[in-house]
């Protein structure tokens, strides 16, 4: 984006180990015989100068052209891993995502980066499941307002919504693009695992 008011970064969030995957890293798993990450990677690629992995295994990580970080606070969350991705990022807004959606689509992230505005806190999806604040764009002026909430123990990431302004882009929208909404598509258990290989081709095609 040539405006510098509202460059953004790419930042994913690969900092948990997942117990129900026997301390796995999801980054590190394969769908259609490529892994999470490299599937993630690839869009971002083209989508961002500056692409940032949150990971508290780095050497996982070292044959990727980003810049690895830590989370700055010692409590694993979703929130602190953003945290860190916001404080560390050169643009003044940073695009979000897991480590573990292996379908997401480039053009829907493109479609969430075009409602980015300068004097905007959070840009993020609502369908009718909810918001997605892990597929998501936040400014660093969300930064004081999450490092309130973590000082204060208050994880949920919605939380701040309350004090930021917020500009939702609606479900219908996002469907034009992505009809099954499966760029949202993550996976928390070995039967998650098992649903994207069985369709995995079948999303990848179209």
């Amino acid at each position: 984006m040539a405006d510098s008011s509202t460059a953004c970064s790419g930042v994913i969030l690969a900092g948990g180990l997942s117990k129900r995957f026997s301390g796995k890293n999801k980054a590190l798993l394969e769908v259609g015989g490529r892994r999470i990450i490299d599937r993630i990677f690839e869009p971002f690629q083209n989508l961002f100068e500056e692409v940032i992995i949150v990971t508290n295994d780095p050497a996982s990580y070292l044959d990727f052209n980003a810049t690895l970080v830590s989370d700055i606070f010692s409590v694993r969350s979703s929130l602190t891993g953003i945290h860190a991705g916001l404080f560390y990022a050169r643009n003044p807004f940073i695009f979000v995502t897991a480590c573990d959606t292996p379908f997401l689509q480039e053009k829907l992230i493109r479609i969430i980066m075009d409602h980015i505005e300068a004097n905007v806190g959070i840009v993020i999806p609502e369908t009718e499941a909810g918001m997605e604040p892990l597929f998501a764009v936040y400014s660093k002026t969300c930064l004081p307002m999450m490092e309130h909430h973590i000082k204060e123990g208050k994880f949920k990431i919605q939380r701040i919504f309350k004090s930021l302004k917020v500009k939702k882009v609606p479900g219908d929208v996002l469907q034009q693009t992505d009809p099954e909404l499966t760029s949202f598509f993550n996976i928390n258990t070995p039967d998650d695992l098992i649903r994207a290989e069985s369709w995995g081709d079948q999303v990848e095609s179209g």
